[in-house]
């Protein structure tokens, strides 16, 4: 009898230390959900990472439930509906552009902690309203903002060029005392998966330091694609971004988060990172103006980022505001203080304003513009056709010229660029895959492309890999070549800068996009790019040509995509391409197509 006593206590220990061991390895995200009743470890840390940053948000500034119910339901948050959300005083502060604030706030009509304050509550509405912020920084930057305001009663004079502005950044920077989690749920409360390095929340990014020294003010980290890898906004943490001017499509990506809370007005500007379109799509899907310079511009050191060792087609700092003049304002500002002197990355390239075009030194020249309707690949939605159509009525009005741009290789870059394969990720994209089951979460919808069978694929062989480059190098050899041969059909000079789609879409509806060139190309031959506003998709006059032919099965598929009535309200932009390195010349040819635009619609003429 005491021998079974003996068994059944036994079994018994046995059964509660299998018990305790299956809750240790599960609040060691090792055990798979059918283990255990409670919610997967991952979830309840992104739980809490959703409450605590909720927690940050003043309790006066919370909003009512009917009222984020009622922006849930609305085709458009944007504009008017978001403003009428807003105190008056919130609302005047929120609706200047950079360069007038920074004029408020030098001569004492504005301070730093009003600015500050309103963007703030601004963001925290973006947030409550499309799940923006991976990051809130609210209390800490109005005690900045503070400090601003002391210097300025102390001093009478701004700290910088960029005093008092509130900015948001796209997750992947480094801002001491805030997390980092890039999308991955394994990174929150880590550096960058790490742990036991001292470097969680200790660790600054170089762009982050430039912003302080010129006196501008980080309020959060926006959200972004799992992995960056996806022209979409998806993660396990704030789940998929839609866009806030037509709540049918989609941000785009990777940045997307960025360009909502642009369009929502949450902070002045925004900073974003590129490396086949991730400024500019989420820039023209939501109306704003970007640009997204050539590779060494802007400093990306003591950065998060995956691939972190390709260096052939590098990733990019891209800006995103509301006018072309803040644009200007901010990157002029960020060379001033010589980012070469701390990033070796960053080119010795001071602001040249000997490279801007400026007409008045230049009398009797117009410059010639190249014009691509089509690449050749996919073609472009109805709404975006008549915003190129309309740029380019609004620049021969003033006496430009355009040349058609007959460039018949745009399909190349597709076998250089991609991000499943070839130059952007030969490596197979291991590390998003260890990132991934850090926590075990799962992997998002739109990055599963990357993992068949669900693991990574196998690295591209070096010999291969570096064929590719070889294919890159010379694509941009013809391409330049093609560029300066424009001065035989302008008769005097090539063109200056071209003009282009940024996608076939005025915004894409989840889960639907296509590969294009358009934005990809500009970085296989890594040139700048300006996003220009143009107009709005209308449901009435944006429709199908009964005479479309596809110019293969995919943009048979792509237009079919296309539907008059979901589309209607999204913005439709167009870009302004320049060569390698020539920001300068691109920004103050930008201003030239914004002031054509807005006198077309005026109805000015040449002689204006």
């Amino acid at each position: 009898m005491a021998a079974k006593i003996r068994i059944l206590i036994l079994a018994v220990t046995l059964v509660v230390s299998a018990l305790t061991l299956l809750d240790w390895a599960h609040d060691m995200w090792k055990v798979p959900e059918i283990f255990s009743r409670r919610p997967a470890r991952w979830q309840q840390i992104a739980s809490e990472k959703r409450d605590a940053n909720l927690a940050k948000i003043p309790p006066e500034w919370i909003l009512e439930p009917q009222v984020l119910e009622d922006g849930r339901s609305r085709h458009s948050i944007v504009g008017d509906y978001m403003e009428g959300l807003l105190d008056a005083k919130s609302r005047y502060v929120t609706d200047m552009d950079v360069p007038e604030l920074v004029a408020r706030m030098e001569t004492g009509t504005l301070t730093a902690v009003e600015v500050v304050t309103a963007f703030c509550k601004r963001a925290a509405y973006a947030h409550q309203l499309s799940s923006l912020l991976l990051e809130v920084r609210f209390s800490e930057a109005i005690e900045r903002a503070r400090e601003l305001d002391n210097y300025f009663r102390e001093h009478k004079r701004l700290v910088g060029p960029l005093h008092g502005i509130p900015l948001t950044l796209k997750d992947q920077f480094h801002i001491k005392g805030l997390d980092t989690s890039m999308g991955f749920i394994g990174w929150i409360g880590t550096f960058e998966g790490e742990i036991g390095t001292g470097k969680n929340r200790n660790v600054e990014s170089e762009l982050v330091r430039e912003f302080h020294i010129l006196g501008a003010v980080p309020i959060g980290k926006t959200t972004l694609m799992q992995s960056l890898w996806a022209p979409e906004t998806n993660n396990n943490i704030l789940g998929y971004a839609l866009n806030p001017c037509n709540q049918n499509l989609s941000t785009g990506g990777s940045s997307g988060g960025e360009g909502a809370m642009q369009a929502l007005r949450g902070s002045a500007f925004g900073i974003g990172t590129d490396i086949g379109g991730s400024v500019s799509m989420p820039a023209s899907f939501q109306g704003v103006f970007s640009i997204k310079p050539s590779a060494g511009r802007i400093s990306f050191k003591d950065a998060a980022n995956t691939g972190k060792g390709q260096e052939v087609m590098p990733t990019v700092v891209g800006i995103m505001g509301h006018s072309v003049d803040a644009l200007q304002l901010i990157l002029k500002s960020l060379l001033l203080i010589k980012p070469w002197l701390h990033d070796p990355y960053t080119l010795p390239i001071p602001w040249r304003a000997e490279k801007e075009y400026i007409p008045s030194k230049e009398l009797g020249y117009k410059p010639a513009f190249g014009f691509l309707t089509n690449d050749g690949v996919l073609t472009p939605h109805p709404p975006i056709s008549r915003a190129m159509e309309i740029v380019k009525e609004a620049l021969q009005s003033k006496g430009h010229q355009l040349i058609d741009w007959d460039w018949p290789h745009s399909r190349e870059t597709i076998n250089i660029h991609p991000y499943q394969c070839s130059i952007a990720r030969g490596d197979g994209c291991h590390d998003v895959y260890d990132a991934v089951h850090l926590s075990g979460e799962p992997f998002v919808p739109e990055i599963m492309n990357l993992f068949p069978n669900g693991k990574p694929r196998a690295p591209l062989p070096l010999p291969q890999y570096e064929e590719v480059v070889r294919d890159m190098k010379d694509y941009r050899k013809r391409y330049l070549d093609y560029w300066s041969s424009t001065a035989e059909r302008t008769g005097d000079r090539p063109v200056e800068a071209l003009l282009s789609p940024v996608t076939p879409y005025a915004g894409v509806l989840p889960g639907k996009f296509y590969p294009s060139t358009y934005t990809s190309s500009v970085n296989v031959l890594d040139y700048a790019s300006v996003v220009i506003p143009v107009t709005f998709a209308d449901k009435r006059i944006d429709i199908v040509s009964p005479n479309f032919k596809a110019l293969n099965e995919e943009d048979r598929i792509n237009m079919e995509f296309y539907d008059p009535e979901i589309y209607d309200g999204a913005p439709a932009a167009v870009q302004l391409i320049g060569r390698r390195l020539d920001e300068e010349r691109l920004l103050s040819l930008a201003q030239i197509v914004v002031k054509a635009l807005n006198d077309y619609r005026s109805g000015l003429s040449e002689e204006s």
